[in-house]
């Protein structure tokens, strides 16, 4: 007979597991994109295709969450983690042998959809399993340290791997964690029941996808085409489009695949907000960042990637201290201090220029990401969990999907305006002036999210 001891050991072990797979299928979102240089003359990808290894995982991931959301409760938690590692094991694997163009976009998207499945899953897990405050402030600390910090874990990796050992291994390193996860969630998650598999909403689920594959990608080849592309805008068009009439067919359907009363409570509402305004600012900052590391300085991927190691240390140091507060105030208390902190490390942007000493100029911007985003993912994710019932899986979810979003438009939006500001100067001095007005015009839009939470949540927990 077990021990409540041995139940609680097991369920912080399977945090461990789940956690491990989490991080690697996160921080593959990013692993190649110092990567690339190395792999276009390899491969043989043209400058009009050499985005799409990092495209086709990103719209595969956005685009499949809220199916991955719905799929959770109908399948099992238990098997869609599996499937999902075990899928994204076999994507990795081919990926990092690809011999050709198509091979590798083929599996970068198979690994987004997979980990689309198993993201859900683990938020639902998390949510149903650390019910008592104390517990589920640490247990969401630790997820919200990993999915803040994945994106630089992945840059980190990709620089050291394709420096040392060639871009084929920030694929394949993959697949012994994937195994590791894969056997932690054999031992430690135990099997819940399937669903009623007639419960799958086919035509949302159908509008849900096609709409935010099309509105990821109007938003990332707006960041690599440009805005007067005409596909940009069309894809736009079409994701905006699709979507309300993903939202119509939800008030209809008797088992909606995103039910709309989890937008009732303004506490989740907020969340969501808060999720996409942070992760625009802290991804444009990247973006910018890169240009200063890279291109500015000449730094080699190695140390572009070591040069972003701040900003996941600053995400683990302010997690130890807010998760504390996690459960004592209300969720905007910690939401807006998040918001406004990266939109402070956004407004040093400025100041930056072609030999900015790093200890003084730029670390100080990694440190203000990592607080910020510290503040706001570990509430985010907490709060838009409670309470959600059978759609805790589908809550957690739209976190994720508030982030890729956000993440997607933090690339396109302001590094548009920072080409319009820097007014055809293509020296280094004037595109850093260019992107310097665009960090400040990005660090305006969170303070505005801030206030808009402000507001929100002064009003009342839930709409009437």
């Amino acid at each position: 007979m077990r021990t409540g001891g041995d139940l609680g050991a097991r369920r912080w072990w399977a945090l461990v597991a789940v956690a491990v797979g989490q991080l690697m299928i996160a921080a593959d979102a990013t692993v190649l994109h110092i990567a690339l240089p190395s792999i276009q003359p390899d491969l043989g990808l043209g400058d009009g295709t050499r985005h799409w290894p990092i495209t086709a995982f990103a719209l595969a991931y956005a685009g499949l969450l809220l199916l991955g959301g719905r799929l959770s409760p109908i399948l099992g938690r238990r098997t869609c983690l599996l499937v999902g590692l075990g899928g994204f094991t076999a994507a990795s694997l081919l990926a990092g042998l690809a011999r050709d163009p198509g091979t590798l976009i083929a599996a970068r998207g198979l690994q987004g959809a997979f980990g689309a499945l198993y993201t859900p899953s683990v938020l639902a897990l998390l949510g149903t399993t650390f019910t008592v405050p104390v517990d589920r402030a640490r247990a969401f600390g630790i997820y919200g340290t990993i999915m803040g910090s994945s994106s630089a874990v992945g840059m980190v990796l990709g620089g050291t791997l394709t420096a040392w050992a060639g871009w084929r291994w920030s694929l394949l390193a993959a697949v012994p964690i994937a195994l590791i996860a894969i056997a932690g969630v054999l031992l430690t998650v135990r099997a819940d029941a399937p669903g009623d598999r007639r419960r799958l909403d086919v035509p949302g689920a159908l509008l849900g996808t096609a709409g935010l594959i099309a509105l990821v990608h109007g938003c990332g080849r707006a960041g690599t085409a440009g805005w007067d592309d005409p596909l940009t805008p069309l894809s736009l068009v079409l994701g905006i489009t699709l979507l309300a009439a993903f939202v119509r067919v939800q008030r209809r359907s008797s088992h909606p695949l995103l039910p709309l009363r989890l937008f009732a409570d303004r506490a989740r509402l907020v969340s969501y907000l808060s999720v996409f305004a942070m992760a625009l600012g802290t991804f444009a900052g990247f973006f910018l960042l890169t240009f200063a590391l890279q291109d500015a300085r000449g730094l080699d991927p190695l140390r572009t990637g070591l040069a972003f190691l701040p900003y996941p240390l600053a995400m683990i140091i302010g997690v130890r201290y807010l998760r504390r507060l996690l459960e004592r105030v209300p969720p905007h208390r910690l939401l807006i201090p998040g918001l406004l902190l990266t939109g402070a490390g956004l407004a040093l942007l400025p100041a930056l220029g072609p030999d900015s000493p790093y200890p003084t100029h730029i670390l100080p911007i990694f440190a203000l990401f990592g607080l910020g985003g510290a503040a706001v993912l570990v509430t985010a994710n907490s709060t838009a969990t409670r309470n959600a019932g059978p759609d805790t899986a589908v809550a957690g979810a739209l976190v994720m999907i508030s982030m890729q979003v956000g993440s997607a438009l933090g690339v396109a939006g302001p590094g548009a305006l920072a080409a319009a500001a820097a007014a055809g100067d293509d020296s280094v001095t004037g595109v850093m002036h260019g992107y310097g007005i665009a960090g400040v015009a990005t660090a305006g839009v969170l303070v505005a999210t801030a206030l808009l939470v402000f507001g929100l949540s002064r009003s009342g927990r839930r709409f009437t």
